[in-house]
């Protein structure tokens, strides 16, 4: 089976920093800063990445947040949890939706 995502290589960072340096360090010192205890700790942090992470679907993001996850502290179970409030956050937006389809409904009559 042919993969959907390349794998994420060294290769593939040295490319990326090479094109945008100033860029990329930038980017990199915006996420150190925002991973960083604050008000809330790094590990909620990181597992709130996780979340969005299912939610945007980006297979970097999961695999990457989970492993700063777990270094940070967190368990499986809280890991599953966080996955679960995305899961719920996805299916909670499809049923808020439903206002505009039943907005739409009320608009035309059957044709």
């Amino acid at each position: 089976m042919t993969a959907v995502y390349p794998e994420a290589t060294p290769e593939l960072a040295r490319k990326r920093r090479e094109l945008a340096p100033e860029v990329q360090a930038a980017f990199e010192s915006f996420g150190r800063q925002v991973f960083s205890d604050g008000a809330l700790p790094s590990k909620t942090k990181q597992l709130i990445a996780v979340a969005v992470a299912h939610v945007t679907q980006c297979p970097y993001c999961i695999q990457g947040h989970t492993r700063a996850a777990q270094r940070a502290g967190a368990t499986a179970e809280e890991l599953m949890e966080a996955v679960w409030v995305a899961a719920e956050m996805r299916a909670g937006a499809a049923y808020a939706h439903s206002a505009i389809m039943l907005a739409s409904l009320s608009e035309r009559a059957p044709e």
